[in-house]
């Protein structure tokens, strides 16, 4: 009996010529504005021309596969599904389908649910793999890891051995609508890790960290906050820290959000303000977050199996 896996990631432009394509999917079609666009591909620009996700989560996809083959060799069969670059969610499920798998096992790189992320995830790969008669079983959060925690608390301590002793931690993660938020795990697993991680840490409670949000979309309705940009700056303000460390915790791969608004955005306005900055590594296919979150894939599949 062979399981199919599908591992399902946000997408990026492959090339400078896709970036305007990639931004008319995120907007469901309707093409982004001249202006839109110009914000767009600069951001690209200034971190190289495109983004490094792409090759960072085929690495993720290959470690997950190896660690699987490891747990059972020839019972899993892997395939990357993306939200808005090709191949799409419904091209993985394609992929699984025309291979023969008896069931599938989704996944999404990005440890914290929501029903306005993860949740769009799962719900197409439900509804491609229902004409097929294939079902779908879901690792719907994966947050608190042993070994994902352990990753993170290892690059805090590591992190703030650099920094001044006034140093907050901050943990951030991708904002979403409030309107998506209301009913929604997504703020209260975002608390859970970024406790988790601290405790392992050693830090103060809330003295020496706290929870920020970051690369809210460009639209007229009310995103979660603070943003990192404004709790950078009500730290110079009050004097409360000499330096800041953000923990992007709710991303696993280098890309954008990481690698312009963190590093480029951020950075910038914390020397503006006169305080240290750096942020810790995001796990990428780090071997022991990928073995574990194997695991939890196998143990989902098990699961489906014996209820089926």
């Amino acid at each position: 009996m062979t399981t199919g896996v599908l591992v399902m990631a946000y997408g990026t432009p492959g090339s400078p010529e896709r970036v305007e394509e990639y931004y008319t999917h995120i907007r469901r079609g309707r093409p982004p504005t001249p202006e839109q666009l110009t914000d767009l591909t600069t951001r690209y620009d200034a971190i190289g021309g495109t983004s490094p996700m792409a090759e960072r989560t085929r690495a993720q996809v290959d470690a997950l596969a190896s660690a699987l083959d490891a747990i059972e060799p020839d019972g899993f069969v892997t395939a990357l599904g993306q939200k808005h670059a090709s191949p799409f969610i419904e091209d993985g499920v394609a992929t699984l389908v025309g291979v023969g798998v008896d069931r599938i096992v989704g996944v999404v790189l990005a440890p914290h649910f929501s029903a306005g992320s993860v949740g769009q995830y799962l719900d197409r790969a439900r509804a491609a793999a229902v004409e097929a008669g294939v079902e779908v079983t879901a690792v719907e959060n994966w947050h608190l890891l042993d070994e994902l925690i352990a990753f993170q608390a290892s690059s805090v301590r590591n992190a703030l051995s650099t920094l001044p002793e006034r140093t907050k931690v901050v943990f951030t993660a991708h904002s979403l609508p409030e309107r998506l938020l209301a009913d929604d795990p997504y703020a209260d697993q975002l608390r859970q890790s970024a406790e988790a991680t601290a405790r392992a840490a050693g830090l103060a409670h809330w003295a020496g960290w706290g929870l920020g949000w970051q690369s809210a979309g460009r639209t007229p309705e009310r995103w979660r906050g603070p943003d990192i940009v404004e709790i950078v700056r009500d730290l110079a303000d009050t004097g409360r820290a000499d330096g800041i460390l953000v923990v992007p915790q709710g991303f696993t791969s280098d890309h954008l959000e990481v690698l312009y608004d963190l590093d480029i955005d951020a950075a910038a306005v914390a020397a503006e303000v006169g305080l240290a900055f750096a942020r810790t590594p995001v796990l990428n296919d780090d071997p022991s977050v990928m073995a574990a979150l194997a695991r939890r894939v196998a143990d989902a599949a098990r699961t489906a199996a014996g209820d089926s």
